[in-house]
């Protein structure tokens, strides 16, 4: 099977791969239930695709990598070629402008991950049974398409351990930084997850709680089904100013959200503040077979404490009636420290076609990496959790 040729192919449309053959390689495990995540279905990437959240016009062209053995796809990966480093989370604004400063040309590059999402999963996308050449197949081929075409760099972002660890015996770069992720020690309730901090965070968590529910209304939750048009018009008004505010202009555009309803409704949990009559407040999460990973917050009302409840502790809540064993809170805040969420590690990979400007960032990385380890034990140890509880999850 191994002495088969491999060939591998671009393709501007996830249509030109088709939906079963893109499946059997990124969600094969959805034969018997949710897959791990939903990020890289072919059903989410064909609404970022079909929104025109990503295509003409976003800086996110797409280029999905196919590769096939005897006329069968074995393996497929989310390729885009980008025009600038926006909504990936692995910052390299840096390097590029290093590199321009040098008379070099950093832009185009190509970024294999899911757009907008730093939550970590497979990249390398392959059928079962053919994980190594598959993924051998993709690192290969993503590299010669940015070779052949002078790219300047090749990025995988939120890869798997699994992934870095083959990315670099072939001799690509590893980046690792952090997020803040919650971990499910089997807790039976919310109280019981109370229970494992110190008496002061304890304390500070119950009153956030009871100030963030004491914001003159109610706070509902929504999947599947029970998500109506109207909770989605809600929603786009939160993530529109949230958007404004961070990024100058939203990422995703409204059809996107009309077709995540019709494809994904079942994959999502909305959780939305009501009070008067009117929906003030609001986070997006989507839900893994193991993991919950919240996505994007707004609102049109400030109410204090109203933002920890609904992304990080209804969160909990969730995860923990449904066994899951993490939530993800996206990228960034060490706010997310005192609430229960402790730094993990995250993992990139990256080609640099320029010897030299390759061996200054992996100079750079070298010294990158120590820092976040560092700063990785620190904030752990000044986690909320009580002294036993830290080095029992450790």
């Amino acid at each position: 099977m191994t002495e088969l040729p491999i060939e591998i192919e671009t393709h501007g449309r996830i249509a030109e791969i088709g939906e079963v053959n893109w499946d059997a390689c990124a969600c094969p495990e959805t034969m018997d239930g949710r897959p791990m995540d939903p990020f890289t279905t072919y059903r989410f990437l064909s609404a970022l695709e079909d929104s025109g959240s990503v295509g003409t016009g976003s800086g996110w062209q797409p280029h999905y990598l196919s590769a096939t053995a005897d006329g069968e796809v074995i393996a497929v990966a989310p390729l885009y070629a980008k025009g600038h480093s926006q909504g990936e989370y692995i910052f390299d604004h840096s390097w590029a402008h290093a590199y321009e400063r040098a008379g070099g040309r950093y832009y185009p590059k190509l970024q294999l991950t899911v757009p907008f999402t730093p939550a970590t999963g497979r990249r390398l996308l392959v059928r079962p049974g053919w994980e190594d050449v598959g993924q051998a197949a993709l690192i290969q081929g993503a590299v010669q398409v940015a070779a052949n075409n002078q790219i300047s760099s090749l990025h995988v972002t939120f890869c798997t351990d699994d992934e870095v660890a083959a990315m670099q015996k072939m001799g690509l770069m590893v980046r690792r930084t952090q997020q803040f992720h919650w971990v499910n020690d089997s807790y039976a309730d919310f109280d019981s997850f109370l229970a494992a901090l110190s008496s002061r965070k304890r304390k500070n968590l119950r009153k956030e709680r009871a100030r963030a529910n004491d914001f003159g209304g109610a706070i509902h939750n929504f999947t599947g089904d029970a998500i109506q048009p109207e909770h989605w018009d809600a929603f786009w008004r939160f993530y529109q100013d949230t958007g404004a505010r961070k990024w100058g202009t939203p990422y995703l555009t409204r059809r996107f959200f009309n077709i995540a309803q019709e494809t994904m409704r079942d994959d999502m949990l909305l959780c939305l503040a009501e009070r008067d009559g009117r929906y003030v407040a609001g986070a997006l999460n989507f839900i893994g077979r193991e993991v919950l990973f919240g996505r994007y917050w707004g609102c049109v009302e400030h109410h204090d404490c109203l933002h920890f409840e609904l992304c990080y502790y209804r969160a909990i809540d969730f995860a923990i009636e449904h066994r899951l064993v993490r939530v993800e809170a996206g990228a960034q805040g060490e706010h997310k420290l005192a609430r229960g969420y402790l730094p993990a590690p995250t993992h990139s990979a990256h080609w640099v076609g320029d010897p030299g400007f390759a061996d200054a960032i992996a100079q750079f990385l070298d010294a990158e990496t120590r820092a976040v380890e560092e700063d990785i034990e620190i904030l752990t140890d000044y986690g909320p959790f009580k002294k036993e509880t830290r080095e029992e999850q450790d």
